[in-house]
């Protein structure tokens, strides 16, 4: 299997067992350092905006919005847009917010906007890496790309 490729899914019957046994075992211990990116739209994991911060689902099967999609191929993952399926299954904004720890790194221009957005936004589910603030143990590491769009 493509490891590049096997975090995005059909929705089937396979599927949806998967996610049960995925959620029975995250849920046995809690994780102790999460290692969470933000898409270029503020994505975390693959909760697109408008992210559900509601479900108390550890992990859902989600529709990539077309900024998403985009970023995907631009960073190499697909050829083309047409390759990139239309749903992921992803952890959800609950779940990772579960963790004991949450480290992200940010790097590279093409995040800049991302990273602007996330701070000067308050907490809201149309700029979903905003919900990483609220953690009592959360670190942001940007390079001078990614924060080239904050104020000094």
């Amino acid at each position: 299997m493509d490891m590049n490729k096997m975090h995005f899914v059909e929705t089937d019957g396979d599927v949806r067992a998967n996610i049960r046994k995925l959620t029975d075992e995250i849920r046995e211990k809690p994780i102790d350092v999460a290692l969470i990116g933000v898409g270029e739209n503020t994505h975390i994991a693959f909760n697109d905006p408008p992210a559900n911060f509601d479900t108390k689902e550890a992990y859902i099967i989600v529709n990539l919005d077309i900024g998403c999609k985009q970023q995907q191929v631009r960073e190499g993952w697909f050829s083309s847009i047409k390759e990139v399926p239309s749903q992921a299954v992803t952890m959800t904004p609950y779940q990772i917010m579960q963790s004991k720890t949450i480290v992200s790194c940010v790097p590279f221009i093409s995040k800049a906007n991302a990273v602007k957005r996330f701070m000067y936004s308050e907490l809201t589910n149309q700029v979903p890496a905003t919900l990483l603030k609220t953690h009592s143990d959360f670190t942001l590491f940007l390079d001078k790309d990614s924060a080239s769009l904050l104020e000094a």
